[in-house]
Parts: C-alpha cells; sequence; structure tokens
C-alpha cells in the first residue's frame, strides 16, 4: 500500500511544499519575537494561522506545516500556561490548518475551474498536512537548531517529543514532519519513537546544515540519510531552513544513499540572529522560483520554502516547476 507521501506523489509531481509561518503573523500584526515564536498566535490569534495556511493553498501547494515548531508543551508552560492549556493548543494547530483545507476546497467547489488559468492549482491536486515536529533546540529559543550543540539521552529526546506526537496524530495530520534536525541523537530518537508508538504513522526527515555535506553536529549527511533510509516509515528525506545556495549539492548526497523522495525547503537566504530574534536581509539570495527547477533535475520531488519566504514565493516557485 502506498504512504501518502508516494499516493500524492501519483497524482502531481513535484509536490509543493508550503513556506514560512513566522514572517506572515508578523506581516498580521502578529510579535513572534519570544521564544514561542510563531506558536505564539495560536494563544490568541488562531484565525491568523489559519489563514497564513489558506494562503499557501491558493498560491498552490499541496503540503501545510502545521503551526507546531516551536509549539511544545514544556514551551507552552514555560511561558505560563498549564499542561491541558498547552495540549489544546497544539490541538489548535492541526484543526486551523485543516480548516484552512476544508475552506480552500468548498472555496474551489463553488468557482470551479475558472478560479486559475494555472493548471497546477487543479481542483483535484493532493492536499496534506503535516504535523511539524520541531527539534529539541527549537525549545531552547537560542538558535541550537542551527547549531546541533545540544546533547540528551535516547529516552529524554523521546519523553521531549511523545505527548506532542500523540496530540497531532490524535488530531489528524497526515503525517509527521521531522523538521530543521541538526542532531542525528535526536533523529535516531525520533525514528524509533515513531516506529515503536506509531506504527501507522509516516514522517519525513529533513536536516539543518552545516555545509552542504554535513548536518550542524557534524554528521556526514549521507550517514544521516543512510539512517533514515533503513526506517520503512520515513517517507521522505531531505534538509529545510538552509542557504538556498546549499541546497543541489545535498540533494546529491542525499540521492547518494536513497532511493525515497527528496524533499528540499530552504529558506530565503536572510540569516538569523537568536540572540535578538531578528534577520538580517541578504540582497544578493538566490531566487527560489530560479532554483526549483534544478532542484527538480537534481532528483528533489517535494519542493517549498522556510524562512522568510511568502505565498508570492512558494506561487512562482510552483509555476515554475509546473509550467
Amino acid at each position: 500500500m502506498l504512504g501518502v507521501i508516494r499516493q500524492a506523489l501519483t497524482a502531481q509531481s513535484p509536490l509543493i511544499v508550503d513556506g514560512a509561518m513566522a514572517s506572515e503573523l508578523e506581516h498580521r500584526g502578529v510579535d513572534t519575537a519570544n521564544a514561542l515564536w510563531s506558536a505564539t498566535a495560536l494563544i490568541d490569534s488562531p484565525q491568523l494561522v489559519r489563514d497564513v495556511h489558506e494562503a499557501y493553498f491558493q498560491a498552490g501547494a499541496n503540503i501545510a506545516i502545521t503551526d507546531t515548531y516551536q509549539a511544545n508543551i514544556p514551551a507552552f508552560e514555560k511561558a505560563g500556561l498549564t499542561t491541558g492549556e498547552a495540549e489544546h493548543l497544539i490541538g489548535t494547530a492541526v484543526s486551523v490548518a485543516l480548516d484552512a483545507r476544508e475552506h480552500y476546497r468548498h472555496h474551489l467547489a463553488n468557482a470551479g475551474n475558472g478560479l486559475s488559468d494555472d493548471s497546477f492549482l487543479d481542483d483535484a491536486r493532493p492536499l496534506l498536512v503535516a504535523g511539524s515536529v520541531g527539534p529539541y533546540g527549537a525549545f531552547l529559543a537560542d538558535g541550537s537548531e542551527y547549531t546541533g550543540s545540544y546533547h540528551l539521552s535516547h529516552t529524554a529526546y523521546q519523553d521531549f517529543h511523545r505527548r506532542r506526537m500523540q496530540i497531532l496524530s490524535d488530531s489528524g495530520i497526515d503525517l509527521f514532519a521531522f523538521e530543521t534536525m541538526p542532531n542525528i541523537g535526536e533523529v535516531q530518537a525520533l525514528i524509533d519513537l515513531l516506529s515503536a508508538e506509531f506504527p501507522d504513522r509516516e514522517a519525513w526527515v529533513s536536516f539543518s546544515l552545516g555545509d552542504s555535506g554535513h548536518l550542524c553536529d557534524g554528521t556526514a549527511l549521507e550517514t544521516a540519510a543512510a539512517i533514515a533510509d533503513a526506517c520503512p516509515q520515513i517517507s521522505a528525506i531531505g534538509v529545510n531552513c538552509v542557504q538556498p545556495e546549499l541546497v543541489t549539492a545535498a540533494i546529491g548526497h542525499i540521492a547518494a544513499v536513497t532511493a525515497k523522495p527528496i524533499i528540499v525547503y530552504p529558506n530565503n537566504g536572510d540569516v538569523y540572529h537568536p540572540d535578538t530574534k531578528t534577520w538580517t536581509r541578504c540582497a544578493g539570495a538566490l531566487s527560489l522560483s530560479n532554483m526549483a527547477p534544478r532542484w527538480v533535475e537534481a532528483g528533489a520531488m517535494l519542493i517549498g520554502g522556510c524562512c522568510r519566504t511568502s505565498p508570492a514565493d512558494i506561487y512562482h516557485l510552483a509555476k515554475a516547476v509546473h509550467q
């Protein structure tokens, strides 16, 4: 039986992943410069999260990633919420993504084929919701997802991620997104947790890189990809929130050790400053829409954007690979 990623790829290939959540929330008036980052909006403005998801579906995304990268129970508790409130907010992140998908489908059904001249916006295209499982480094809120310089025991990693994954699964996601993973010990713990406690779920794994051939903790990308490849429930392997210029070479390293679909969704090239939670714009960054056809040619089958990318970026990227 085909998994959800393989099944979706039979309907449309490449699949388009959505773009940034935090910067789009900022455009809508949400202050994300805090330890909860984009998850802040789940507390007071969940409707805005839904609006961002729908904007990406309208732009051509096949996959919405839930606003749970930074939304873990310890982070919400640290911000003063109860465990019950934290669990509810994680469920809310899934429900608003599902609502955005259904609202978009309803809009398509009412609009008929006259909604757009772009063939990739066909109303029959697959639409998935992936439950974001960000690394322990994201909880630290100090940029550790870009260094991988933290270490927990195998069991401690699993204890950190378990309840969030349970809520995501119970709330109706199509698959997990183990994303921005900089640390191979954490990846192995997540894969083992997936196999042992979520045997009917699949996930993609996307790594955070120090350079085009290594995770942030120094692990060779080919080694990490081979570990992910060995788990039948990992349905796609790739990189995210990396500089666009690293992607083509990274695809080559991953393709050397797996026949599974490769997923890439880099940031827009801007530089993040974790101490101030601000960004420095990179004026000479590569255009995702210009690079995306090269990534498809190199072997990527799921392509999108991460930090600082927009619905407009996703629309132009989708148009570039489907025209």
